[in-house]
């Protein structure tokens, strides 16, 4: 049987001394050299154990002052769903995205944005073509719970009136219905997840340290053709929320 790596033995043994109250939200701990001797470790595993909880969202690092016990947050839930929209109706949201319990968002586009090299793969045209960016910041009783960049073709959507995805006649309806009104059906939609740390931004904009882990999801939507027509990248921060992916299961 396998022996459990040692930095995550000396991690349970804190996450419980921790849940029993040893040390109150707030606190610090002691600093980790001094932990390392207690448990007889190298400062190495003491670090990473001490990583472990960070992710776990028991304690926070605070730069040049020490890592203390983090106050417990509500992680909401955000459920991926196609099957749930197509039994629902869409979702007048950015994106078309279940968005847990975020109450509103804030964006911002740019038009005639040159698509760079690896935006430009994602959706099959040339790098340096015009695209509309629009970033978005969602919140949840005013929050960040969320960031998104998206990008759409302006190929696809220039002297139309649903050019801009938050003004216009169509605002916030989200790509499926956007699309659609230019005559544009939307078929399907690829989500690759990806666990990272928050960079210095990412940081800031969410309200987060920098490197707690977040969820990178890359998402592209393709037309019936199978032609990109928008993809996006969405940073989750894993204190925060949740994402949980929902499948139908088709009946004989």
């Amino acid at each position: 049987m396998p022996r459990e790596a040692p930095y995550l033995a000396v991690a349970d043994v804190l996450r419980a001394r921790i849940l029993a109250g040893e040390w109150e939200i707030g606190e610090r701990l002691p600093s980790r050299a001094r932990l390392a001797v207690e448990y007889g470790v190298g400062r190495n595993v003491m670090q990473r154990a001490m990583d472990r909880l960070i992710i776990d969202g028991l304690l926070e690092g605070r730069a040049g002052s020490g890592t203390y016990v983090r106050m417990p947050r509500e992680r909401l839930r955000l459920v991926r769903s196609r099957h749930r929209e197509r039994r629902q109706g869409p979702r007048p949201w950015p994106h078309g995205i279940e968005r847990g319990r975020a109450d509103a968002w804030d964006s911002h586009s740019q038009v005639r944005v040159p698509a760079p090299g690896a935006i430009a793969e994602r959706l099959a045209i040339s790098p340096g073509s015009l695209c509309v960016t629009t970033h978005y910041e969602f919140l949840a009783g005013g929050q960040p719970v969320q960031l998104s960049e998206s990008w759409e073709p302006m190929a696809i959507t220039d002297g139309t009136p649903v050019v801009l995805p938050e003004t216009g006649p169509l605002a916030g309806k989200g790509v499926v219905e956007r699309m659609r009104s230019i005559g544009v059906v939307v078929s399907t939609v690829v989500e690759v997840p990806r666990p990272a740390r928050a960079t210095q931004v990412q940081a800031n904009l969410l309200g987060i340290s920098v490197g707690d882990l977040v969820l990178q999801i890359e998402r592209t939507i393709f037309d019936t053709d199978g032609r990109p027509v928008e993809t996006a990248d969405m940073v989750i921060p894993d204190v925060r929320r949740e994402v949980v992916y929902e499948f139908g299961v088709d009946r004989p």
